[in-house]
């Protein structure tokens, strides 16, 4: 991969890059390679990267408290017991 310096980003911009890149937790030179792709039509999109929501409304959803008390509790029960497998 070749790679290419800018020159010239005025401080505003770089302080914008900065932001984005902490937002999304890439780093500013990802995000500018992004930037990059999307303009000149190159960046392709993931696929089976989709998420549906249609039937949450048969199957409810949970929402971040019960997830986390949900998700404690698998984490518990993963527990290996070392006196129980000698």
């Amino acid at each position: 991969m070749k790679a290419v310096t800018i020159r010239g980003v005025e401080p505003e911009v770089a302080e914008k890059l900065k932001i984005a890149a902490k937002k999304q937790g890439k780093s500013v030179n990802y995000i500018i390679l992004e930037l990059i792709k999307t303009s000149f039509g190159l960046k392709k999109e993931k696929k089976f990267s989709r998420k549906y929501d249609d039937l949450d409304d048969l199957f409810g959803r949970w929402n971040d408290d019960e997830f986390k008390k949900i998700n404690d509790s698998i984490i518990t029960q993963r527990h290996i017991d070392q006196e129980l497998w000698k």
